[in-house]
């Protein structure tokens, strides 16, 4: 019984990592260019976002790390007026540095293919990239 509660209580804040990270209405209008490709676009800033990449001794999931600082970018690009972003780099110790643009919103041939979403029931959201 003790080791039931012991596991209980180590898991706990495993599971609520990533409780407040969600994509907001502004975040939503942000897309990803995962290709790079920004070149018809107006640069709007840079944009810097970290999350706790582990908890204690032990190491989050990569792929869960990766997606909320996708989120966090799009949340803050956001704010910037921008409406793609791209990843400047690989994340490090749980941050990670994006591009902030602005492509306009009618020029849908000179974009970068989209992720599709995903709203899970719990209101969070997946992301998969999608093929061409």
């Amino acid at each position: 019984m003790r080791l039931r509660t012991l596991s209980l209580v180590l898991c706990l804040p495993l599971a609520a990592c990533s409780w407040g990270i969600k994509l907001d209405s502004g975040g939503e209008k942000v897309r990803t260019a995962w290709n790079g490709d920004v070149g018809g676009c107006r640069e709007a800033g840079k944009v810097t976002v970290s999350v706790l990449d582990h908890v204690g001794p032990m190491d989050r999931n990569g792929i869960k790390v990766r997606d909320e600082l996708e989120v966090m970018a799009r949340n803050e690009a956001a704010s910037l007026g921008a409406d793609t972003i791209k990843p400047l780099g690989d994340p490090r110790d749980g941050e990670q540095s994006w591009g902030a643009y602005h492509c306009g919103r009618g020029d849908t041939n000179n974009r970068a293919p989209m992720r599709v979403e995903q709203k899970n029931a719990d209101g969070s959201t997946e992301t998969f990239p999608v093929k061409n």
